[in-house]
């Protein structure tokens, strides 16, 4: 593999002059050069230019870090699209749009756009619905999630299309998600728009939204949180990737970090990113964490082994949680925590869950069942 290092070209001959070069040297060779964001002969001479030339990370953390841009995963049979860029089109429930009229929501540019999904009882009997703001097919659809609600306003006897598009105008007026039941007889699945491979579920969930560029900043971030693991230079080390270039990259990274106001480290302890020695821990339990966590598996119970597990014991971690009325993924609110914190926190954010585990102490002491 060819380390491209930091060269400092003064004009544009001598830019070109080291374009030539490299890609002699990539000819003769026959060796692939790695950047921080481009792969590619055609895009690497602005990689040059802006003098960033790094070894890629290991496979599994490379990946871990990309995939913080998208969002969770979500079923065939959902509304949402599965594991896709937080900058694409959000859903917006109708009963939380208010929220979204706030001068800071509805101002803002999303990068896709948005729909508002209406229950078919919110737009017939027209209790609220604002007409000067949405219009069906432009920015709203109908969203039937019962069999009710499709037996009282079956869109199909209304002459309504199912959407398929998640720009204006989307191609219909409703999208159904109703699952089966045996209650009934022809219980059967009904599901309409959005259902094309290409085109499977109508968007994502509001409070995972992020722009193009917050979804950057905040990898960069992420990243530089892996480097403040005391063990970060040798677990990559052991992981395939060349110690000096492991200790180049670091380095990279932190300066571009700082250089972006991205490495406060007072924002970065008070949100329990970092411990106060500047070392990476997780958000909950305050251990610290140690850059294996990152690449190895979950432990799992003798005899209950699940043989195809992928989920390693550290993950990314919001300090806020997420949920309607602002955007919380966002730089200086993520970290890496441990997999089973994640799953404690759930969504009632961290200090939530530090009050319900002392209730739960509290009153285990008062019971007798434990003496600390």
């Amino acid at each position: 593999m060819l380390l491209l290092r930091p060269i400092c070209p003064t004009d544009t001959t001598e830019k070109q002059g080291i374009r030539s070069y490299v890609r002699r040297r990539l000819t003769l060779r026959k060796e692939t050069p790695v950047f921080l964001c481009t792969t590619t002969l055609e895009s690497f001479s602005e990689d040059i230019d802006n003098m960033v030339k790094l070894v890629k990370l290991p496979k599994l953390l490379d990946r871990k870090i990309y995939k913080t841009g998208q969002t969770r995963g979500a079923d065939n049979d959902e509304i949402y699209q599965n594991r896709v860029g937080r900058n694409s089109t959000i859903l917006i429930p109708y009963s939380q749009f208010p929220k979204f009229l706030k001068d800071s929501f509805y101002k803002m540019e999303y990068e896709n756009g948005y729909i508002v999904l209406l229950s078919p009882d919110e737009y017939f009997e027209k209790t609220s619905f604002k007409e000067n703001i949405l219009a069906l097919g432009k920015n709203a659809l109908l969203f039937y999630e019962t069999r009710e609600q499709w037996n009282a306003y079956n869109p199909l006897e209304k002459d309504m299309t199912p959407a398929s598009s998640r720009k204006d105008p989307l191609g219909g007026e409703f999208v159904a998600r109703i699952p089966a039941t045996t209650a009934i007889e022809d219980g059967g699945k009904i599901i309409y728009g959005f259902t094309e491979t290409q085109s499977k579920g109508a968007g994502i969930r509001a409070y995972e939204y992020a722009s193009s560029g917050i979804i950057a900043q905040t990898r960069l971030q992420l990243e530089a949180v892996y480097w403040h693991c005391k063990d970060a230079i040798t677990t990559v080390s052991d992981y395939g990737m060349n110690e000096s270039s492991a200790k180049e990259r670091k380095r990279n990274i932190l300066e571009k970090t700082q250089t972006q106001g991205l490495l406060k480290y007072d924002e970065l302890i008070q949100a329990r990113i970092l411990n106060k020695r500047k070392n990476t821990i997780c958000p909950l339990c305050l251990e610290e964490l140690s850059g294996r966590g990152f690449f190895t598996r979950l432990e799992q119970a003798e005899g209950r082994e699940v043989i195809d597990l992928t989920v390693t014991n550290l993950n990314l971690f919001h300090i806020e949680e997420l949920k309607y009325g602002t955007f919380n993924h966002r730089p200086f609110n993520l970290g890496w925590g441990h997999h089973y914190c994640n799953v404690v926190i759930r969504d009632m954010g961290i200090l939530n869950t530090l009050g319900w585990m002392n209730d739960i102490l509290c009153k285990n002491r008062k019971e007798g069942y434990i003496a600390f």
